[in-house]
Formats: structure tokens, sequence, C-alpha cells
């Protein structure tokens, strides 16, 4: 018996890849194109790849048809030119431009992506080193005292507080001495701690208090919040807005602690 002969047939990733193919092993021009020939040798690969039993996809069969087409059209005397209107002689389309605009563009692509495959090659050979954990020096996070609560929450309890105190039937008013926001703040700390530590918004105000004592509580709590000593918080959408105080230890030891001066 003969030896057995064994073919070796290029693998190519679609009828554009194939042709290109053809094109660089013939050092053709690639606007200008042999189209007679660049379809013998096209029909010549897939005859092989038949005889191998080899898939021959649609999309070869496809490309094989536009290039018959194209062979024929080239092949078939072109027709005379036609002057239209004095404008000149128009001048027939090249058959194979659109093939030549498809083949430009995937040798393009294939070039990116043969430079992307190299730089994958590359990074391949680095070793990376994997992350250590650096929680032990990562610093405190500092909880928020807001948290849950947005302005607007703040700004519309005030109103409601605000809106109260005037639907109140007053017989006479009493104006009394006008308080700092440093001396509420005191105040606020002293119902906090009898209150246990917390107490709600409305809570802080008395049923007499005028819209100045409001406004001046109102920035007291501003104040507590911006200095860490209280945390406002919500328990669902429209409820209460709860003052609670922190769990460090007593807010201040005495007056000369508060760093408010107004």
């Amino acid at each position: 018996m003969g030896t057995p002969v064994q073919y070796k047939l290029e693998v190519f990733e679609g009828p554009l890849d194939l042709l290109l193919h053809l094109i660089e092993k013939n050092e053709i021009d690639i606007y200008n194109i042999p189209i007679s020939e660049i379809t013998d040798q096209y029909m010549q690969y897939l005859a092989t790849m038949q005889e191998l039993q080899l898939d021959v996809t649609s999309e070869f069969l496809v490309m094989a048809a536009t290039l018959l087409s194209i062979k024929s059209k080239m092949l078939l005397p072109k027709p005379p030119a036609v002057d239209l209107d004095g404008l000149g002689e128009e001048e027939e389309a090249d058959p194979r431009m659109e093939l030549v605009q498809k083949l430009l563009e995937y040798r393009k692509y294939k070039e990116i992506a043969e430079h992307l495959r190299e730089k994958e090659i590359d990074r391949s050979l680095i070793y990376m080193r994997e992350a250590d954990d650096l929680t032990a020096y990562a610093g405190k996070i500092t909880e928020n005292p807001l948290k849950g609560i947005h302005l607007s929450d703040l700004a519309m309890a005030f109103q409601r507080v605000l809106h109260r105190s005037a639907r109140r039937n007053r017989v006479a008013r009493i104006h009394k001495d006008t308080i700092s926001v440093k001396e509420r703040i005191l105040q606020l700390v002293d119902l906090l701690e009898e209150s246990g530590g917390q107490m709600l918004f409305s809570r802080m105000f008395d049923e007499d208090a005028d819209r100045e004592m409001i406004v001046v509580t109102f920035l007291a709590i501003l104040e507590l919040v911006k200095m860490r000593k209280v945390i406002c918080h919500q328990e669902g959408l429209f409820d209460e807005i709860v003052i609670r105080m922190r769990e460090e230890g007593p807010l201040f030891d005495d007056e000369t602690d508060v760093e408010t001066d107004y």
C-alpha cells in the first residue's frame, strides 16, 4: 500500500478572511483586483473543502455567488457612455468597488485584533501580586449624624412647629428675654439628659414658644449635630424626627465647652 496523502488546509474565519489571504499571497493591489483569477482560486478552495468533507458554511457560498456575479459583469462588454444634457459622459461604476470596501474594512479590524492579541500576550507574561489586606490601616469610619434624614425633613418639622405656633389663640403676649443659641444648646442638653438621652423634635418646644424661640431651638439642634454631639433619625417616612445623644459620654462638662458664641 502506498503512503496516504495528508492534506493541510488553512482555516479561515470567513470568506473575507479567505479573500484577503488570496490577495496578500498573490501580492495583488486590493484596489485593482483581477476578479477572474481571484474567483478561480476561491472556487478551488471551496472544492478542496468539499473533497475533504468539510462543512462549507452559507457565507462562503454567498461570497462565491458574489464573485461569480462580479466576474460576469467584468466579462460583459461595457455599454457606450451616455452624455446626459451635455454634462459629460457618465462612467459606469466598477462592480468590484463594494467588495473592495468590505475587504478594506475587514483588514482594518483584523490588524486591530492582531495588535490587541499581541498586547494580551505581553500582559500574560506579567505576574500580579494579590492585594494585601489593608483593613488594619484604614481609618475609622465616622458615622453620619444625619443618616437617613434629609435636610428637607428637618425643614418640614421646623415648618410644622411654626404653623402650630401660629394657630394658637393668644390673649396676651409675654415678651421674654432674648436667649442665645449657646444658652439654648445647654437647655437642650439638660432636656435630653432628663429624657433618658433622646426625645422627639416637637417635644423640645413649650406650648407657648414663639417664633424666636423656635428659630433659636432649630439653630441649636443644627449646632449640636455639627459638633457631633447628637444624632437625628427617623423611623419611617413622615414620622417624628428623634434627637438622640451620642453614647460617647456627657455632651459638655460645663458651659465653656460649647464652641458656639452667638
